[in-house]
């Protein structure tokens, strides 16, 4: 409660009802309350979902990692013309399974020699199977030194 001099009256104090000097009533509390019990559950599950999305585009981001990294070595040492290959490799903490695929490119009639190879590259995240795919074609008669990047991730 606060007192304040009345304009004219000399020294007499006197409570003055004004706006400035009222505190906050029950009402407003409670109304305040109700607003944050609201308000906290709903910017907590977004972060909580803005997190588990950043998780998984880390992932995703090393499961590419893993898919150019395993396309480039097949290419160099000319493994990719064996049939399917499958493996399992380690990036930072995480393990990830490939599997690398060689189909004829059906794309395009008129040349025969191009060969697609992508790899799939599985991991789990977030309690489900996740899984990336790169691709790229690869030139059979120049031993797959030439090449021509389809990325998909």
């Amino acid at each position: 409660m606060k007192f304040h001099l009345m304009p004219g009256k000399g020294r007499g104090r006197t409570l003055a009802g004004t706006a400035a000097a009222r505190g906050f009533t029950l009402v407003e509390v409670l109304a305040a309350l109700v607003f944050m019990a609201i308000v906290i559950p709903v910017a907590m599950q977004g972060l909580s979902v803005a997190s588990r999305a950043g998780e998984l585009a880390g992932r995703r981001y090393q499961a590419g990692l893993v898919a150019d990294r395993v396309l480039n070595e097949a290419i160099v040492t000319t493994n990719w013309i064996q049939s399917d290959l499958t493996g399992k490799t380690r990036q930072g903490h995480l393990e990830f399974e490939w599997t690398m695929r060689n189909e004829p490119w059906l794309e395009d009639r008129n040349v025969t020699s191009m060969r697609l190879l992508s790899v799939d590259v599985s991991f789990s995240a977030q309690g489900q199977k996740q899984q990336v795919t790169l691709s790229t074609l690869v030139d059979e008669e120049a031993g797959g030194l030439q090449t021509n990047s389809l990325n998909t991730l």
